[in-house]
């Protein structure tokens, strides 16, 4: 028999994982970490700049300097599997202001999220940079690592179900707590690598980057995860007392 208290805490901590797990999963899947904000369009060597670089993004050219500029002077988005940049839909990049814009995006294949990262973007004599190229994998491999605790979470609650026992649950609540510190650990790496990128690739006049609402989901889902845990952990806690003091009694 399990106290209502305990039912409750339950029953919220499961909307709470729900919650954070959509949230995360919404986040992995868009393109708005980061975004930057370029200037107008201006003269027909500006004009023909953009639309060399904004070829060479549809080419699929990986180079990290190439799609990075591209990323600056487009208005780019940027996400954990995505870039994408804001265009013309009709090619007319000289009436910019008066046509309609449209985002294009490119995904970065797995073999592409294990590309090293060099100390100067684009040339390879320069040497590895280990630390922004691991957090790279880091804020990647993260999210997946989190959503997999969560789903193995939810099948052994599952189980916990069937077999009508609060036994799991204080295991299901570290799950979630580990769940929730990739989440947030994701955040950290993406914020740590943008900051390094920008140190060694700096941006252009008057082209300014901010946070994006994909971050912003990413932020939110782990303290809900953590609060699900917390959840847990007090009613497998709360739940183990009190049936040892039942027993007791019961003895006694």
């Amino acid at each position: 028999m399990v106290d209502n208290r305990y039912a409750t805490a339950l029953v919220i901590a499961c909307v709470l994982s729900i919650l954070a797990t959509v949230y995360l999963s919404v986040a992995i899947g868009t393109q708005h970490w980061y975004q930057y904000s370029s200037p107008a369009v201006r003269g027909e060597a500006n004009v023909s700049e953009l639309r060399s670089l904004y070829e060479e993004f549809i080419a699929g050219d990986f180079d990290e300097k190439t799609y990075s500029d591209t990323l600056f002077r487009l208005n780019g988005t940027v996400g954990l599997w995505w870039r994408c940049v804001l265009v013309p839909e009709n090619g007319h990049w000289d009436k910019e202001s008066e046509v309609k814009m449209v985002l294009e995006c490119r995904s970065f294949t797995l073999p592409q999220q294990f590309t090293p990262k060099y100390k100067e973007p684009g040339n390879h004599n320069s040497g590895e940079d280990l630390l922004r190229t691991y957090l790279w994998r880091c804020q990647f491999l993260l999210p997946l690592v989190s959503l997999g605790l969560v789903v193995f979470a939810g099948l052994t609650a599952f189980c916990a179900c069937l077999c009508r026992s609060l036994t799991p649950t204080l295991g299901i609540g570290v799950l979630h707590l580990l769940a929730g510190l990739c989440t947030l650990a994701t955040v950290c790496c993406y914020l740590a690598g943008m900051d390094l990128l920008h140190r060694v690739s700096m941006l252009p006049d008057k082209v300014d980057g901010s946070l994006g609402w994909s971050l912003y989901l990413a932020l939110i889902s782990s303290p809900l995860h953590m609060m699900a845990a917390a959840l847990l952990v007090w009613a497998a806690r709360s739940h183990s007392q009190h049936y040892y003091r039942m027993t007791a009694y019961r003895v006694a």
